[in-house]
């Protein structure tokens, strides 16, 4: 019996040496990603620049430097291997954000486990863009006073599973939609995503590497895109000819993230760090932190974090700055529900404000 324990003791080992491993060859893959795409930073000319709205207060609040503690329906968005950490057997959550130029997001999702198979979640964001003047080449002053609002809509299915007790997967299959009146533009994204819990055997030390946006080229079509011409070749008469629209990348990035979270008596706390390497934009680093106290069935939580840079030398072209926030969660015997609140100031524009409502079972 003996001999039959350290064997299965060398095993686990060899298992967690092997995982650990895996995770450090994304680490390598981050950082060379990182280094290529920093010589060509090409802002601004990504398709489906909804991909990279943040959704959900909590981890808003913290500057989205959460990918390695991120749990539950919120982690749909930012890491989903940590969907199959939900609290309960099943959670749904609604967000609504205040965005820029007063663009509202609204986001809302849910999830259940099914038991051994691991955690399915079905997730859906929309864009809000108001009323726009439409105008035309026969009416370019909008005399008419006719509008149109543009619709961007984007559904996510994710599966998520513990592969041991410490570590977890997920894959977000993501189905992007955008229209304007005369045409429109579909396309596919995947999101990839690993979580170690217990990093070098310290409990509450957990580190996060998921991959975003992983998909083809997005390019418009429709009807809007006709336009009356004369063939230059041979005698033929005036007819309709469709112009081809250039295609657009996804805005891809890579996340790999840090964090300890603890408890002491009624204290909870979060410290949290990340980098974000995008295809088509600068380096991100990231800093959160959480404290909370538990209070019988009542939690009450403050939150705070800060996005740097460093490849932005000026401070005016820096648009976001500090976010902070605020949750408060009830738990009852079978049922939790938190509300969660997230502001993060803006320059030249209004503060983002985030508003989240979960419910668990």
């Amino acid at each position: 019996m003996k001999i039959n324990l350290d064997v299965h003791k060398g095993d686990l080992s060899m298992k967690k040496r092997f995982l650990l491993g895996a995770f450090i060859l994304c680490i390598s893959l981050v950082m060379l990603f990182g280094t290529v795409v920093a010589q060509n930073p090409r802002t601004g000319t990504s398709a489906a620049s909804e991909l990279l709205i943040p959704v959900g207060a909590r981890d808003f609040a913290m500057a989205g430097s959460t990918y390695a503690s991120v749990s539950g329906v919120e982690a749909i968005y930012w890491n989903p291997a940590g969907l199959s950490r939900l609290s309960g057997s099943a959670e749904g959550m609604f967000s609504s954000m205040t965005w820029l130029a007063d663009i509202k997001v609204t986001y809302g999702v849910a999830a259940a486990t099914f038991g051994s198979f691991g955690t399915v979640g079905l997730s859906v964001k929309s864009l809000d863009f108001g009323d726009i003047p439409l105008t035309t080449v026969d009416d370019p002053e909008n005399r008419s006073g006719a509008t149109f609002s543009p619709g961007f809509i984007t559904l996510g299915l994710t599966y998520s599973r513990l592969i041991t007790d410490a570590v977890s997967a997920g894959v977000t299959a993501k189905l992007i939609s955008e229209t304007i009146p005369l045409a429109s533009s579909t396309g596919v994204a995947f999101d990839l995503g690993l979580q170690y819990h217990g990093l070098f055997d310290v409990k509450g030390l957990d580190l996060g590497v998921d991959v975003k946006n992983i998909g083809p080229e997005m390019t418009w079509g429709g009807s809007g895109l006709l336009r009356t011409a004369t063939s230059s070749e041979g005698n033929r008469p005036e007819q309709r000819y469709s112009l081809v629209a250039a295609g657009f990348e996804l805005p891809s990035m890579i996340d790999i993230g840090l964090s300890y979270v603890g408890k002491s008596g009624i204290l909870l706390y979060n410290v949290s760090g990340s980098y974000t390497s995008n295809n088509l934009y600068v380096d991100e680093y990231k800093v959160g932190g959480e404290l909370g106290f538990a209070l019988g069935q009542l939690s009450v939580f403050a939150r705070g974090g800060y996005i740097f840079y460093p490849q932005i030398e000026q401070s005016s072209d820096k648009i976001f700055g500090a976010s902070v926030g605020f949750g408060i969660t009830y738990q009852m015997e079978t049922t939790s529900i938190t509300a969660d609140y997230g502001y993060r100031s803006v320059d030249l524009f209004d503060g983002n404000n985030v508003f989240s409502l979960k419910i668990g079972f």
